[in-house]
């Protein structure tokens, strides 16, 4: 009698997910299709790969295309632009949208509040495309804003996207301004889950607002932020293709090429397909390394599971 009940619950299960399912099918074909799929292009970073011999005909040439990548001369700088905006974006991702849910829960007002986190927030919505003509115009040296204003207080004028030093951090700046909003919304929701019984407790001992935040609200957002620190982690090796991409000219290639738009050029451009699949094979390679510390890191640290 019991293995007919179970299977009997067991296709009431099935009957009532099954609309789940369903609707998630679509998803999972077209995740299928391209992105699991093309891992079966791995192979051309193995091979002297020719577009007209395909897969089955081009010449198989084992580790030579990360030879010939890896002695290029530009590449270890294209690991170190890489490393350095994305880390230095991981970094200021934390610090600041945390700095700006603190000063946004101030906010007495709740109109003004949301007004300010709306309009923070809607910068996350517009693709670079548009934003990298937007700055490109605003950084102008001749006629953007930025430097009329710069000219105006007797400053010389700063070309943001064509000095090598500059457009590094002309790149992480931007993006944390377009990110800022979106990140701070994870803070907010972890600050409206702190108990007020400890701010009324310690309004009752005479502690200041000061007091308030470095002794209660830091403290209780730690584990959140820790959290999302490591889970970035995995991010290292993503230092924003398509910012990059729609910012950048080759006066700034020695500072502001990155793995991504590396690959791009010497895919695309210069038609090196079996080099360019061996930086992209590489690349995953360590995020996927990454990735797997950081959600250990992540476990072993705050107990967070992906299920």
């Amino acid at each position: 009698m019991g293995a007919p009940l179970l299977l009997e619950v067991s296709m009431k299960k099935i009957k009532r997910q099954l609309p789940l399912h369903l609707m998630l099918l679509p998803s999972v074909i077209l995740l299928f299709i391209f992105s699991y799929v093309p891992m079966f292009g791995i192979v051309i970073a193995f091979q002297n790969y020719s577009p007209a011999r395909g897969f089955g005909d081009s010449a198989w040439v084992g580790l030579k295309n990360f030879e010939y990548v890896f002695n290029l001369p530009s590449f270890s700088n294209v690991i170190y632009n890489t490393f350095f905006i994305a880390v230095i974006k991981m970094l200021l991702h934390l610090i600041v949208p945390v700095t700006f849910a603190l000063l946004l829960n101030e906010l007495r007002g709740p109109g003004f509040k949301k007004s300010v986190q709306t309009i923070t927030y809607l910068p996350h919505f517009l693709s670079w495309v548009i934003l990298g003509g937007i700055f490109v115009d605003i950084l102008s040296p001749s006629n953007g804003v930025v430097n009329i204003i710069i000219k105006s207080l007797g400053g010389e004028p700063i070309f943001f996207l064509g000095d090598t030093k500059v457009f590094p951090w002309t790149i992480i700046v931007t993006d944390v301004w377009k990110e800022m909003g979106f990140n701070a919304v994870i803070y907010i929701a972890a600050l409206t889950g702190i108990d007020p019984t400890l701010y009324e407790a310690a309004v009752v001992d005479g502690a200041s607002r000061w007091k308030q935040t470095t002794k209660i609200t830091l403290p209780c957002l730690v584990p959140t932020i820790i959290l999302l620190a490591t889970l970035s982690l995995g991010n290292v090796l993503n230092a924003g293709f398509d910012q990059v991409l729609n910012m950048y000219s080759i006066s700034v290639y020695s500072t502001g090429d990155i793995i991504d738009t590396f690959v791009y050029r010497l895919g695309l451009k210069d038609f090196q397909f079996s080099a360019a699949t061996a930086v992209g094979l590489f690349k995953s390679a360590i995020s996927t390394v990454m990735i797997v510390f950081s959600y250990v890191t992540a476990y072993k640290t705050t107990g967070y599971r992906i299920i």
